[in-house]
């Protein structure tokens, strides 16, 4: 969502956790996803927790509601789904709190709701890929939080950068609930790296918390009543005072600053203007990562950290000053191709999300070098685990990645703004994370075509034994050239062979072997040895059919909405008791 400049409102936030610990218990019936823990009475009248802005109907919530704050900061923690429950989830998480807090219906927890769109289906990577820096910002300015003899100055730091943040949401009345469940997002998301940190999370909610500012513009609510009464007199006075100075400088700040638009946190880079026509990533990129972060990020590119080398360059494992793991593509400053490739990644991954796409958070570009910020995908690459001598892959799982890749492209090449062409699908362009959900990376071939082109021409890019031989043949870019290597890959999904056998006495690619198998063979011989008979005959008969008519002559090749809905078949088929 677009999130623009305000008067600061200050939305509140997250939690404030003593040292008991006591679990909700569970009703019958009803099941909460969430890890609710009671920190103190929620029967309390006490409001040192605060309304949190007004955002709290009243402030006996404050306990109850920081608790569940609490609960998304910890699932946050362990999945990567949005931070807030959709309405079920949360309706069945406050039936259990309503056994110890009667009114909790009306605390204003039923606010933070997915499904409204906008914040409220952020996930974690959503908040890092629209504050990026920022967000860094924050948690290195919150970082010293409850240290002992700082915590004043870490506070008015920390509370500094937050309330820049509020200061660019949008000051249209209608957007004022928006603006704080944006709010909510980014203090869910920042604690939930250091969410077993009790003392550095109490802080937060400390000096955030108890210095939010209502909608209203009341005081802060530490304040006292008579300190705030002489300041606003005083305000008075001195306003009186400078009024005339106050005209005369707001005349002339308006005539030099009327075009000047403001800074925008929440935003792409589509909302702005372009500064030059020919600054391809002034345009078109998301959002920009300094070098200083990259470095810190990576530990200085130690070579501890290495965990893979592509075409442009080698990429390392990082850790944000938000906690969030990230790969970090390193691209050396040698020439055109490796600008291009920057560019062209940058370009085609800014405004693309899907679940099946790896998420591009963030680039840097300085003199000599550039780089690019990826969500981390843990669990390294197909290629690794089909030829990798201590992994395997049961057949299940084949046919789970076999169908998140097909999604993935199926995607890019439904794409509204125009078809996406990969150009270069291959086992090791496709990653594997923690819970082996795939996604398709390396986007620095990558040609999108206008709404209604069948085709763009280009010269011949692409990995050996995966580029579609037609295109070898007219130049000619378009989807097809992506289903054919797409089939080479299914055919190295259940084979677990190279693409070109080159221990055999007559090299021979993998598609022809799979052929001949099929004319005149026993295609079950086609099988990786890894998976020892465990898959289903009906389902790898589909498999090798569907691999071989994507890598058969163009006209006969399948779109990937039709590949995908015979890859769900196989699935079926293969969990069938």
């Amino acid at each position: 969502m677009k999130y623009r400049q305000v008067p600061p409102l200050l939305i509140p936030v997250l939690v404030f956790l003593t040292a008991m610990n006591f679990v909700v218990s569970q009703a019958p019936g009803a099941v909460c996803v969430l890890d609710i823990q009671q920190s103190s009475s929620w029967s309390s009248s006490s409001c040192e927790a605060g309304t949190w802005g007004g955002f709290v109907s009243n402030c006996n919530c404050g306990a109850a509601f920081d608790d569940y704050l609490s609960a998304l900061g910890r699932r946050a923690n362990h999945t990567g789904r949005q931070l807030f429950l959709n309405s079920t989830g949360q309706e069945n998480c406050l039936d259990l709190m309503k056994s110890i807090k009667s009114d909790v219906f009306s605390c204003g927890i039923d606010k933070l709701t997915s499904g409204g769109g906008g914040c409220s289906d952020y996930t974690k990577l959503d908040v890092v890929h629209n504050l990026g820096s920022t967000l860094q910002d924050l948690g290195e300015d919150c970082k010293l939080l409850g240290a002992a003899g700082i915590s004043d100055q870490a506070c008015s730091s920390c509370l500094g950068k937050w309330e820049e943040i509020i200061a660019s949401s949008d000051s249209r009345e209608s957007s004022k609930v928006e603006a704080n469940i944006c709010g909510f997002a980014v203090l869910v998301s920042l604690t939930s790296n250091r969410i077993h940190d009790k003392n550095w999370v109490q802080a937060v909610y400390q000096c955030l918390g108890n210095h939010i500012l209502s909608d209203s513009g009341d005081q802060r609510q530490k304040k006292p009543k008579s300190s705030f009464l002489k300041l606003k007199t005083g305000l008075w006075i001195l306003s009186g005072g400078l009024a005339g100075i106050t005209v005369i400088l707001a005349i002339s700040m308006w005539t030099l600053c009327k075009k000047k638009k403001p800074v925008e946190i929440f935003s792409t880079a589509k909302d702005k203007k372009e500064d030059d026509p020919n600054d391809s990533l002034t345009q078109e990129s998301s959002l920009k990562i300094s070098t200083k972060h990259i470095y810190a990020a990576t530990n200085n590119l130690n070579a501890l950290n290495f965990i893979g080398q592509g075409e442009a360059g080698k990429v390392y494992r990082g850790v944000l000053l938000n906690g969030l793991e990230v790969a970090v593509k390193h691209i050396i400053n040698d020439g055109y191709v490796s600008i291009e490739t920057f560019v062209r990644e940058v370009t085609s991954l800014s405004h693309v999300r899907h679940p099946n796409l790896v998420a591009l958070l963030g680039h840097c570009v300085d003199t000599e070098e550039c780089f690019l910020v990826y969500e981390l995908c843990n669990n390294g690459n197909l290629s690794e685990w089909l030829f990798g001598k201590d992994r395997s892959l049961p057949w299940i799982q084949r046919l789970e990645i076999a169908i998140d890749s097909a999604r993935g492209l199926w995607f890019l090449h439904t794409f509204p703004q125009g078809c996406i062409v990969h150009r270069d699908v291959k086992p090791t362009n496709i990653l594997i994370t923690a819970n082996f959900q795939a996604k398709l990376s390396d986007f620095g071939l990558s040609k999108v075509m206008d709404v209604g082109q069948s085709y763009v021409s280009s010269e011949v890019r692409g990995t050996f034994g995966y580029v579609d031989p037609e295109y070898r043949k007219n130049h000619h870019v378009n989807a097809s050239g992506d289903v054919y290597s797409f089939g080479i890959v299914l055919l190295q999904l259940i084979s677990g062979r190279r693409v070109i056998n080159l221990n055999s006495n007559t090299p021979m690619s993998l598609n022809k072997i799979a052929r001949g198998l099929t004319k005149g063979g026993d295609v079950m011989e086609f099988a990786d040895p890894k998976l020892n008979g465990e898959y289903s005959v009906a389902a790898f008969e589909i498999m090798v059919k569907l691999a071989l008519s994507c890598t058969g002559l163009k006209q006969q090749r399948p779109r990937m909405e039709e590949v995908v809905s015979r890859l769900e078949k196989a699935l079926h088929i293969s969990t069938q008791k």
